[in-house]
Formats: structure tokens, C-alpha cells, sequence
């Protein structure tokens, strides 16, 4: 019994003594926990417990020159729901209604969404996808749906926002406008991203119960800063202009690309750009920049730097008489040909120009620059040909111009194929900065699509416009270059687009296209030749010729053979319907009009015309569904102020139909 006793009690303080140790281990860890490492675990509880939260900036917007918005961000929103936190009962009773709801919005019949949401029921989803980038009007709408509104988590609504950059006026000028992502920060946001991006701003927040987040402060630590905004220099009237003629041209010779650019000739700035490329369905979208990134033979185009330099450094008079001959002539065992068929026999040069004589602009050039052909190079160089222009945009083409000093790649007819647009390489938008010089009394002046940078509407930067040549040729040169620019509209090459309304200057280009030997798909090679099936048709000007204000230039590549392919057929038009229609949109100084006959009888007919008007509106009309040139024309005839946003036909306007009509006031239009 003694033993028994004893071995209990033995026991009892083996127990007593591990609970004591016990007590001391968790005492001594306390005490080590709260002084030793207490530091430790009081970062770590904040850590899990607080938070620095980003507050991101909003990206700057891309404007027109006019105001009109051409980028901006929005915010899109994924919509998904968690089944499992819906009530059985709550689901049985609504789901019936949030299905016709849903119907409504997003296009389904509600048996669809019925069967989707059981289905998901059933399954015990938790993460079922019911909409994806909807707008931010739609998410509000769609929060307050059965089932929906009651929030996260009674309601099981998910969603998840994301913000897009959106181009209010479409796809026109896509490429150029630019995005900055996975395609590569091309365009004006690619190159102003830093400018764009702002800097992001934070706030502490405090985790509290369901696993949601609180700010600790009324005020963030630091305020997000939004970026800059860009002003470009694209006007959106010209810029649909411009993209809509070359796109008829475009799907009427089905081309397989092009660029059509508008410059304002004082200043530099880029008006409109359009780049299309076609798609295997024959349909055509901003694919690349073309007029900035495509490096490529111009063909005649480029004569005009030819007869400049020979006029400047005088070895030839517009008068000086060329022997064409026949219209062939061989330099080096190598044809050179005009395109018209028995040639011109002898012509002035100024007519050697007019009708785009090969035969007339090599023999020229070869006489009074084979012996020197580095003389010839250098006037080249002063044109801006030789090197890039040096835009920020991404993707700028290399030019290639031979030269003379480089043996390796000047040979015996370097000279002559360069002085017709061949054996070269340039960008459009070199020649249309050349050819804008001219048009700008000798001055060259740096293309740029950027006026202004803005922060919360106030200017932080302006790009001025920028000199790269004061005078690429004398006054006199110019003069004579102007008067034979103009007649290869009026008596020349591109007589098919001359208008007695309206003067313009210009030069028409016609190139065939290199096919570089390659090996075809049996391994076999192929190519090394100018092909007679492909072509790049251009033409490239000014106007008015005597006070020019804009300058352009318009390329179209592989116009379908059957259909034409000279620059005046194919290229020229597109030049002329932008300029016509400029002409009668925008405000030009001292345009040339030369209507010189006036008839009292048209004159009389057209004030009854106004007084009619004016007599028949004494209310706003309606103006929906017109194009925005004809509202325009109809509403400032009636005496009113007009302002358009976007491009199009007119979807909404801020006069209301049958109001007073009150002459001065002004109606917003928005076009669709």
C-alpha cells in the first residue's frame, strides 16, 4: 500500500514539475517576444494588417488642334459572381428577373441565362464570367440587378475594373495617335509615354473584417499626379477628309497600301496622316505608318530635286532645249524610257518637267553632272534626303541615297537612275517636307504632329515650329520651280485634276517596283528585277500655287494593273478632292479663285436664294443624319455659330429642333 502511495505522489510531481517548466518556457517566451522581438512581431501584425495602397494616375488624354479628343482612358469592367455566397432562397426568388435583366443588357434570351446561373448553382461556382469589358454606366446599372444589389458577398457580384485607352473619333489616324502596350508604344503615345504616365500617388489602408480594406486617413500620403495631355497638331476635319478620299481610292484600284499626308506649309504641322493597308478580305485599317516608316523608290517625284539643283547651280534655264528624241536612250547598256511612246523630240526643260519626260531629266543631269556627280549629291544632301528627319515616333525608314564616295555602291549609272526617283530610297514624308520648302519660299521646316503639352489645362511645354534649312534654293530658282509645278497641273502630267476654282502646284510620280532576288517555294531564285506588274503611283504638291497653305503628299502602292496605275490616274485625284474640299471647310488667306466671269442672273438667283432662307427659318431645324458638311453649310447660312466634336454624320445637336432661332448663337454638333 506504502508503494502504491509512493508511486503516485512520484507521478503527481513529474507532472507538477513539466506543468512548471511549462508555465516558465511560455513566462520566458513571452517576455522574450515582447522585448527581444517584439519589434519584429509588431512589424509583422502591421504588415499583415495595414497596407500601402497605389493610387494610380490618370494617363493624359490626346487632343486635335481644335479640342476634340482623339485618346482618352476609360474604365472597362468584368463582371463575374460567386453562386456559393447566394442565399438558396434569395436565388430562387430573384433569379428569374436578374435573368431578364441581364437579357436586356447583354443580348441572350433569358432561358440562356437561367440554365447558366443554375447550372453555376449546382456546380458551386464561385467565379462564373458574366460580362467582360463592359463600360462604367453599364456596371452601375448592372449593381443594382436582383440578386446583385445586395454586394459581395449576399450577393455574390464581382467586379473587376481595368482601364483602356479608347479613340473617340474611330480608327482614323489609329496608327499615328499611337498606343502604348503589347503592339509596341507606337505613335505620339508611344513616344510621349513618360510625358502621359504621371506619377502614381498612396494611401495607407487597414484590413478589417470580411477581408476588406479601409483608409487609415482622410487625406492620402501622397496625391497622384495625372500626366500630361498631348495637343497635336491634327485638325479632324482634314484628317477625315484626307483618310476618307484615299480610302475610295484605295478599295476602288485595290491597292494593297497607302499614305496621304496634309502639312501646313508655314509652320510644319502635320494636319492629317492616314496610313491604310488592305486585309486579305479586302478591307483597309491603319496597319502601319507608312508615310513615316516605308522607305522606297519615289520615281518622279523626286525629279523636282533634279531640275532644282540644276537650275540653282544655273547649268540649265527653264528654256534650255532638250533632246529627247525618240522617248529611249540607254546609259551603260541600261533603257531608260519615256512613257510616251515616239518621245517629245526637243523640249524645254521646263517641259521636260511638265510632262515627266525620263529621257529629258537623265540626259540633263548626266551632262552637267557626270564629271562632278559629288556636286550633284551634295545639293541632295541639302534637301534632306540623306538622312532621317529625326521624329520621336518610333519605326522612322532609313533613306539611302548613293554616294559618289562610297565605290563600293556608286557605279556607272548611280548618277542617272538617281536624278528619276530610282537607285534611291526615301520616306513620303521626306518628300513632302522637300516639296512643303518649296511651297514655303525656300524654307524647310521639321514636320511635327505635337503643338502642346498641358497639365490641368495649363501649358507646361509648346513645340515651336523648327528650321532645318532657311533657304534650300535662290528666290529665282523657286519662282521658275513654282510656274512649272503649277503647269504640270495645268498642261502637264496631272491636267486630268486642273480646276479653274482653285489653283495647285505639284508633281506626279509613276515608279515601278523592285523585286529583290529571293528563292521561291522550290528553292529556286528568282527576282533582281522592275516589274511591270507592281507599281507605286504618288503625287506630291501644294496649294493655292501662289500663296501655298498646306502642302501634300499621297502614295498608293500596288494599285491593281487593270484599273491604272500612273500617279495622275490613281494618286493625283486623291490630292485634289483634299484640297477641294479643304478649300471649302477651312478658311484659306488669298486663295485663288479664278472664276473671272460673273453673270448678274447667278448673282440675283443667289441673294433671293439667301433672303429665302432667312425667311424660312425662324426656327433651329433639325440637322440628324446630314453629313457634317452640309449641317454646316445649312446652319451658318441661317446665321448661326457652329461647333462640331468627332466626325461623321450629326447624331445629336444642342439646339433643340423648333427653338427661337436667335442669329450668333452657337449649336454644338456631334457627329457619329
Amino acid at each position: 500500500m506504502a508503494t502504491h502511495k509512493k508511486s503516485i505522489l512520484t507521478r503527481f510531481y513529474i507532472v507538477g514539475a513539466f506543468l512548471a517548466f511549462f508555465l516558465m518556457a511560455i513566462v520566458f517566451r513571452v517576455l522574450t517576444i515582447q522585448y527581444s522581438e517584439g519589434d519584429k512581431y509588431r512589424k509583422l501584425a502591421t504588415e499583415l494588417t495595414i497596407k500601402q495602397d497605389t493610387i494610380y494616375a490618370n494617363k493624359g488624354n490626346v487632343y486635335a488642334s481644335d479640342g476634340n479628343l482623339l485618346a482618352t482612358s476609360m474604365s472597362k469592367f468584368t463582371i463575374r459572381m460567386d453562386l456559393v455566397t447566394v442565399d438558396s432562397e434569395v436565388f430562387e426568388k430573384n433569379i428569374s428577373e436578374l435573368s431578364e435583366k441581364l437579357s436586356d443588357m447583354l443580348g441572350e434570351t433569358p432561358e440562356y441565362y437561367q440554365h447558366k446561373l443554375r447550372n453555376a448553382k449546382k456546380k458551386k461556382n464561385r467565379y462564373l464570367l458574366i460580362a467582360r469589358n463592359i463600360g462604367y454606366t453599364d456596371y452601375l446599372k448592372m449593381k443594382q440587378f436582383p440578386i446583385f444589389n445586395k454586394g459581395v458577398y449576399k450577393g455574390g457580384f464581382i467586379a473587376e475594373h481595368k482601364t483602356v485607352r479608347a479613340h473617340p473619333i474611330g480608327k482614323i489616324a489609329e496608327r499615328t495617335i499611337g498606343y502604348d502596350d503589347k503592339r509596341g508604344g507606337a505613335g505620339i503615345e508611344g513616344a510621349f509615354s513618360d510625358f502621359m504616365q504621371g506619377e502614381n500617388g498612396l494611401r495607407w489602408k487597414q484590413k478589417i473584417a470580411k477581408n476588406q480594406w479601409k483608409p487609415i486617413n482622410d487625406v492620402n500620403e501622397k496625391e497622384p499626379i495625372d500626366g500630361h495631355d498631348i495637343i497635336t497638331t491634327i485638325d479632324v476635319n482634314i484628317q477625315d477628309i484626307t483618310h476618307h478620299a484615299l480610302l475610295r481610292k484605295l478599295e476602288y484600284f485595290e491597292a494593297d497600301h497607302g499614305c496621304a499626308v496634309v502639312m501646313e506649309t508655314a509652320t510644319g504641322e502635320i494636319k492629317a496622316i492616314s496610313n491604310l493597308g488592305r486585309t486579305s478580305k479586302g478591307l483597309y485599317y491603319e496597319k502601319r505608318n507608312y508615310a513615316v516608316w516605308e522607305s522606297h523608290e519615289p520615281g518622279s517625284t523626286f525629279k523636282l530635286a533634279s531640275l532644282m539643283a540644276a537650275l540653282d547651280d544655273k547649268v540649265i534655264d527653264t528654256s534650255t532645249v532638250v533632246d529627247t528624241g525618240k522617248g529611249r536612250f540607254y546609259v551603260n547598256d541600261r533603257k531608260v524610257e519615256d512613257s510616251h511612246r515616239g518621245g517629245y523630240g526637243k523640249i524645254s526643260a521646263a517641259r521636260v518637267f511638265e510632262v515627266s519626260s525620263n529621257v529629258g531629266i537623265v540626259k540633263m543631269i548626266r551632262k552637267h553632272y557626270d564629271k562632278n556627280p559629288q556636286k550633284f549629291y551634295d545639293k541632295i544632301e541639302e534637301y534632306g534626303f540623306t538622312k532621317p528627319i529625326g521624329f520621336k515616333i518610333k519605326g522612322e525608314g532609313i533613306p539611302y541615297v548613293p554616294n559618289p564616295k562610297d565605290k563600293k555602291r556608286w557605279n556607272g549609272i548611280s548618277l542617272e537612275w538617281m536624278s528619276w526617283g530610282y537607285g534611291i530610297s526615301v520616306t513620303p514624308m521626306q518628300t513632302l517636307m522637300f516639296y512643303n520648302a518649296v511651297a514655303n519660299k525656300g524654307v524647310m521646316v521639321k514636320p511635327r504632329f505635337i503643338k502642346e503639352l498641358r497639365r490641368n489645362e495649363k501649358i507646361e511645354k509648346v513645340f515651336d515650329t523648327e528650321v532645318l534649312n532657311y533657304q534650300i534654293a535662290s528666290e529665282e530658282t523657286l519662282n521658275k520651280i513654282t510656274k512649272v509645278m503649277e503647269n504640270v497641273v495645268v498642261k502637264g502630267t496631272a491636267k486630268n485634276i486642273y480646276s479653274r476654282n482653285f489653283s495647285m502646284a505639284g508633281k506626279t510620280g509613276t515608279a515601278k517596283k523592285y523585286i529583290p532576288r529571293r528563292k521561291n517555294v522550290e528553292g529556286k531564285y528568282e527576282g533582281g528585277f522592275y516589274s511591270s506588274d507592281h507599281y507605286v503611283a504618288s503625287f506630291a504638291g501644294f496649294f493655292p500655287a501662289e500663296n501655298p497653305k498646306y502642302s501634300c503628299i499621297v502614295v498608293v502602292h500596288d494599285p491593281k494593273k487593270e484599273k491604272g496605275y500612273y500617279g495622275a490616274i490613281v494618286a493625283a485625284p486623291v490630292f485634289k478632292e483634299i484640297a477641294q474640299k479643304i478649300y471649302t471647310t477651312t478658311p484659306i488667306d488669298k486663295q485663288s479663285v479664278k472664276d473671272e466671269v460673273t453673270f448678274d442672273a447667278i448673282e440675283k438667283e443667289y441673294q433671293n436664294f439667301d433672303k429665302k432662307i432667312n425667311k424660312e427659318y425662324r426656327t433651329v431645324p433639325s440637322v440628324k443624319g446630314m453629313s457634317g458638311m452640309d449641317a454646316i453649310a445649312l446652319l451658318e447660312n441661317i446665321g448661326l455659330k457652329v461647333k462640331l466634336t468627332g466626325v461623321g454624320t450629326v447624331r445629336s445637336q444642342s439646339l433643340k429642333r423648333g427653338e427661337k432661332l436667335v442669329k450668333g448663337r452657337t449649336i454644338i454638333l456631334k457627329l457619329s
